[in-house]
């Protein structure tokens, strides 16, 4: 069998969320229900998020390099970042790393192609949200990406580090987000959602929002990782 490497701790919340439905996923298709062969390296995420802020990018490369080599020198085959600002930059770590990763972004667009999905809202934080990753990716393949504005990427970033990243969900953020969710889709024509975060799993939690399919990137790339581990 071969075994996932997963980068995690990026925030540990989502962590835990991703190892629970990996196991899930993976039983529901295996023929035997066994477990799949994981391997967590759990990083620091205050140094990441210091280093993201300060736009030292070339250090977040370097630590997420060598994070990555230690899931290898344990005996991954591939392996997945279980965040999405990390994604900033994949390209860069990718060729850094001894094993194959996993893209939560090109995955992401594969079912956003897969679901019909021409225009969607990016929530994220404030680094997913400013980033190119995902227009380029999404329009790469003729979809859009559409932002909030500038007042609600910075409330949903503040509730995102402030309340989900270490694990306080409230009704009153999900009602919030829910209303940018409505605002977004009357605004601006909107035909889905994208939840850019893998926090963001953990309260909304709905296949849908406003009345808008809602990709959920952790649930996503969770299931690139079973397609992969059941291929190989």
């Amino acid at each position: 069998m071969k075994t996932l490497g997963i980068i995690g701790g990026t925030g540990p919340e989502s962590t835990v969320e991703y190892y629970q439905r990996l196991i899930a996923a993976y039983r529901a298709r295996h023929p035997e229900g066994r477990p799949p062969s994981l391997i967590i390296n759990s990083v620091d995420n205050t140094r990441l998020l210091e280093l993201f802020g300060a736009k030292r990018l070339t250090e977040v490369v370097d630590y997420l390099a060598t994070e990555i080599e230690r899931l290898a020198r344990a005996g991954a085959d591939f392996g997945l970042i279980a965040a999405n600002t990390p994604h900033l930059v994949f390209d860069q770590v990718q060729q850094r790393a001894g094993i194959p990763l996993l893209s939560i972004v090109e995955a992401t667009a594969e079912a956003a192609v897969s679901a019909g999905a021409r225009r969607l809202a990016l929530f994220g934080t404030r680094f997913t949200m400013a980033a190119p990753m995902f227009p380029d990716a999404f329009s790469r393949r003729g979809l859009a990406i559409v932002v909030p504005n500038a007042e609600e990427q910075t409330f949903i970033d503040a509730k995102y580090f402030g309340e989900l990243f270490v694990g306080i969900i409230l009704d009153e953020t999900r009602a919030a987000l829910l209303e940018i969710v409505e605002a977004m889709k009357q605004r601006d024509a909107l035909d889905g959602l994208i939840l850019g975060g893998t926090e963001l799993s953990l309260i909304l939690r709905e296949p849908t929002a406003a009345g808008l399919p809602v990709l959920d990137t952790t649930q996503i790339h969770v299931d690139a990782a079973v397609d992969r581990l059941l291929r190989d």
